[in-house]
Formats: C-alpha cells, sequence, structure tokens
C-alpha cells in the first residue's frame, strides 16, 4: 500500500501544483488552508515549525522545516524554497532530532489507516516540544456517512473527533476543530465558485463545521 501511494505520488510531482491546486476546485480548498494557518500562526512566537509531508511546498511559507517520502515531491519543493531545511522522511519516523514548536501535516492523514494514524500522533508527540501543537485534518465522517468508503487507499479513511482522541491516548488535549469546505463545490459552475468562498470560510466557524468535507484538529501536547 505505501509503495503504491509513494509512486503515484512519483509520477504527480511535476504536474501537482498545477493539476491539483491550479483549477478552481483545488484553489478554493487552498485558501481556505491558507487562510486558517494565517489565522493560527499569527502573533506566534514559533521559532521551529514542521509541514510534515509537505509534498512540492505548497504551504512551507508557514513553516521552518518540511519533510516528505516521495523524493520527487520534495526535490520540487527545494528548488522553490532553498532556504528550508528540507528532509525525506514519513509521517511515523520524522528525520528531525530537535523538537518543534508546531507541526502542521495536512492531506496527508486522509490516506492513513487507524494503525498508521495512531502511529503519526505518537511520533508527532514525541517531535513536539512541551506543549507542542499539532494542526492535521482529515474527511469527516458525519458528512461522508452516506457515501460508500472508496475500496482504495485515497480519502478511504474517516474519522470524528471522539475517535481522534482515543487515538490520542491521553497524550492530547484537544484545543479546537475547523471545517474545510461545506458547500459541494465540484457541483458548481466554475464561474461563480470564488463567491462562495467567504461564507464556506465563516460557516465553518460555527456548528455546522460539523457537515464540512474535512476538519482541522488543533491538538495541545501533554
Amino acid at each position: 500500500m505505501k509503495n503504491g501511494i509513494l509512486d503515484y505520488y512519483n509520477s504527480l510531482a511535476k504536474t501537482y501544483d498545477e493539476n491539483r491546486f491550479g483549477n478552481s476546485y483545488g484553489q478554493y480548498i487552498d485558501q481556505q488552508e491558507k487562510n486558517f494557518l494565517t489565522a493560527f500562526f499569527r502573533n506566534k512566537k514559533y521559532s521551529r515549525i514542521l509541514d510534515l509531508g509537505c509534498g512540492t511546498g505548497r504551504l512551507l511559507d508557514f513553516a521552518t522545516h518540511g519533510t516528505d517520502f516521495s523524493i520527487k515531491m520534495l526535490n520540487i519543493a527545494k528548488e522553490k524554497y532553498p532556504g528550508k531545511v528540507l528532509l525525506k522522511g514519513e509521517i511515523s519516523k520524522i528525520p528531525f532530532d530537535d523538537e518543534f514548536d508546531c507541526i502542521f501535516c495536512f492531506h496527508v492523514i486522509m490516506h492513513q489507516t487507524k494503525i498508521e494514524t495512531k502511529l503519526f500522533l505518537n511520533e508527532c508527540h514525541q517531535k513536539l516540544n512541551k506543549s507542542g501543537i499539532l494542526l492535521f485534518d482529515y474527511p469527516t465522517k458525519s458528512r461522508r456517512k452516506a457515501i460508500s468508503p472508496q475500496e482504495d487507499w485515497h480519502a478511504g479513511n474517516r474519522f470524528n473527533t471522539a475517535e481522534i482522541l482515543q487515538f490520542s491516548e491521553g497524550q492530547w488535549k484537544l484545543k479546537n476543530t475547523k471545517g474545510i469546505l461545506l458547500f459541494p463545490i465540484h457541483r458548481l459552475p466554475k464561474s461563480i465558485r470564488k463567491y462562495f468562498l467567504l461564507p464556506d470560510i465563516l460557516l465553518c466557524k460555527t456548528f455546522l463545521k460539523r457537515w464540512a468535507s474535512y476538519h482541522i484538529a488543533v491538538l495541545e501536547k501533554i
């Protein structure tokens, strides 16, 4: 399974930015995630921030360090950000010895089993300093319960907040959750999608976030 995912992303590396985030759908998600990260890091004085699963570097503006298991994706990130500290690694084998103030991990857990997710949480706990913060997104059960789970590895898993806390085994405190992608934007004409972005961002901060396609969990190490 892991080798299949690796081969998939290695083959996508050269066209990943354009194909995944160069269209109106990808930009819609990209802007929501960047809006969240901008707000989260505002007034924070973190000195070491890790983008775990950084891919081609889409979110490296928010990090000091990055790692990815696809060397081809990572090489593109290195070309974009020669000043960042970037190493090949995995979510359960972070290749840095020093601890981080914050780790964020987007569009990665969607590919992982529950066992792999637990390993990810344990590894991040070890690599964060005292009261360090972990941010990561995951597909929600409430939005996807009417959809048959995919048989392959791509977004085949689904979580809820209770399961995330169960996975944490008492190592984390849930600080907050934020919704991403409330509206079924893929069903709307491309020409009007941008007009739904701000309402989507605002509504995903309310109780309506329960029905968003993804949640971002904000966990504090304890």
